[in-house]
């Protein structure tokens, strides 16, 4: 399953990739005093964003198919959920 802990991995980089790019979104966006993402918004993705990762490093330190199985489904279902809920919304 070390596929799988790799394609999870990826989508948990780019999961904390996004939740950068929208936390200096915001932190611009206030800066110059335009409008960009909201509170709520920024805290979606950040939360997101520690939780993937962290679901991740535990994979990487446990090797184990059902470690890797269910670390998988928790990154993909949590990414799927922010990307719904905050892009396609």
């Amino acid at each position: 399953m070390r596929w799988l802990r790799g394609l999870s991995g990826i989508v948990a980089g780019a999961t904390a990739v996004l939740a950068a790019v929208v936390l200096g979104a915001a932190v611009i966006g206030v800066r110059k005093g335009f409008p960009g993402p909201g509170f709520a918004v920024v805290a979606w993705h950040v939360t997101a964003a520690v939780v993937v990762v962290a679901a991740q490093v535990y994979a990487d330190r446990r090797r184990t198919a059902w470690v890797d199985c269910g670390v998988a489904v928790a990154v993909f279902a949590v990414t799927a959920t922010l990307l719904w809920t905050q892009w396609w919304d």
